[in-house]
């Protein structure tokens, strides 16, 4: 088997007439050293079947198939679609029987969409544009997914691995922590990429837990979250006012939660939040 080099990436996307576009987020990995970290880190094994979300021209998806089960590969553009499985046929014909290719939009899959055996990993390049719903719809939509790593912009990563207290701690920290353990799992440099974007990406490991233990459901969390962070300088008393029809009602259910009124929505933990959602009256 052999990896796509820089020359080949660029010489194959010429072929197909490809120009990666802003729109669809498309900027390719052409580095092998960093696909294979990539595999690495996610600490596959061999049983697993792993969902590549944007697999573009196959980087990343050469260095998974020798190592899993097999590779179901959702790819919303369909000249890419097309494409793969020859490629894979071409660079590691020994595995092309691993690979599944879905044309379809990642952020509407469904369990339906994909063969039956689902997928246990979620290992993926994402577009900048869409990394956190992509993230979040999978998790929501696919229970057997129980590890992910994804290399997402810098920023976002630390978003998504933020804890209680600190600046950047928010909507996609608490609603990734309702589903996983999420953690940085190292950096990654822009000339890895074709073309070079103007950010730094950084990857992402999350291991699917358990949510917490509340009689809310998880929307009736997530409105709390999205009520909390749409007036983030204001006191949770305030910013849940118009989620529990009045001030009072909000201070109400905080106090029987056990959360001070006065504090804000970035010193919570997911628990406070789904304690909350259970005492709204």
């Amino acid at each position: 088997m052999s990896l796509l080099g820089p020359v080949e990436i660029r010489e194959l996307a010429d072929r197909l007439d490809i120009r990666p576009t802003k729109k669809l987020g498309q900027n390719f990995v052409i580095d092998g050293g960093t696909v294979r970290r990539i595999v690495r880190v996610a600490e596959l094994r061999p049983d697993d079947v792993v969902i590549e979300v944007g697999p573009g021209l196959g980087s990343l998806t050469l260095a998974l198939l020798p190592e899993v089960r097999g590779v179901v590969a959702v790819e919303i553009d369909p000249v890419l679609a097309a494409r793969l499985p020859l490629t894979v046929a071409e660079h590691a014909p020994e595995f092309a029987d691993r690979l599944t290719v879905v044309l379809a939009d990642a952020m509407r899959v469904l369990p339906g969409d994909l063969p039956q055996e689902q997928p246990t990993a979620l290992v993926a390049n994402l577009p900048y544009n869409v990394s956190v719903p992509v993230v979040l719809h999978l998790l929501e939509t696919l229970p057997s997914l129980r590890r992910i790593l994804v290399m997402v912009q810098s920023e976002v990563a630390d978003r998504l691995a933020a804890t209680p207290g600190s600046k950047i701690y928010g909507i996609p920290s608490l609603k990734a922590a309702w589903y996983a353990d999420v953690r940085r799992a190292g950096p990654v440099g822009r000339t890895v990429f074709w073309p070079v974007p103007n950010v730094d990406s950084g990857l992402v490991a999350m291991t699917r837990r358990e949510p917490p233990v509340t009689g809310a459901s998880r929307k009736e969390v997530f409105a709390v979250i999205d009520a909390a962070f749409a007036q983030r300088r204001k006191t949770l008393r305030a910013a849940l006012a118009s989620w529990a029809g009045t001030a009072a009602a909000a201070e109400q259910a905080l106090r029987a939660a056990g959360i001070d009124p006065t504090q804000r929505g970035e010193q919570l933990s997911i628990e406070d939040f789904a304690r909350i959602a259970e005492k709204r009256i």
